[in-house]
Order: structure tokens, then C-alpha cells, then sequence
């Protein structure tokens, strides 16, 4: 019988790749997030100015107590001007069309 001539490799063959289980890292921490909530608080301050005197004679005893501590506070304010009464705007006026021929 024929005999087949092997001819010599000419580079490596290439396999199918193959798939390999999942694999995980540890959880990288970064540094939390630093929120603001606000909050907004409607404040109606109606100003009403009767008068009264009444004569109050007071004695004080002054009992005086030291608690040191800090505190900090943030106070916002923000002010609306209410218009009673609006005057018209031209944008919102009715317009009168030609009419094309």
C-alpha cells in the first residue's frame, strides 16, 4: 500500500477555547457618599398689634447651671411675594388672523 508523507508542523495548532468558571474578587469599599436633605418649612406670620400693659412685679432668684456643649445650627430662609392681582401678559393675548386667500 501508499505510504502518506508527513510534512513537518508549520506553527502550533489552535485549540477550541474553553470556558472557565466565573471567578470573583473581593468587594471593593470606596468612601460613602455624603447627602444633604433639605428640608422646607412654609412659615405664615401674620402680624397683629394690639396694645395691653399689665404691670407684673417679679422676684428672681438666679440658680445658675454649667452644662458646656456644642452645637451647630443652619438656618435658611427664604421669602415669597404674593401679587394679588396680575397684569395681563401679551403673550397670552388672543391674536387676530388674516385669513389667506
Amino acid at each position: 500500500m501508499f505510504q502518506r508523507r508527513r510534512h513537518p508542523a508549520k506553527g502550533p495548532h489552535c485549540c477550541p477555547p474553553q470556558m472557565m468558571p466565573m471567578q470573583y474578587d473581593p468587594p471593593q469599599f470606596l468612601p460613602p457618599e455624603q447627602y444633604v436633605r433639605t428640608n422646607y418649612i412654609h412659615t405664615v406670620v401674620p402680624h397683629v398689634q394690639p396694645a395691653h400693659v399689665t404691670t407684673v412685679n417679679k422676684h428672681m432668684i438666679d440658680h445658675q447651671y454649667y452644662f458646656p456643649c456644642t452645637e451647630s445650627v443652619v438656618n435658611e430662609c427664604c421669602e415669597t411675594h404674593t401679587m394679588c392681582g396680575m397684569p395681563p401678559n401679551p403673550c397670552h393675548m388672543p391674536h387676530h388672523h388674516k385669513h389667506m386667500r
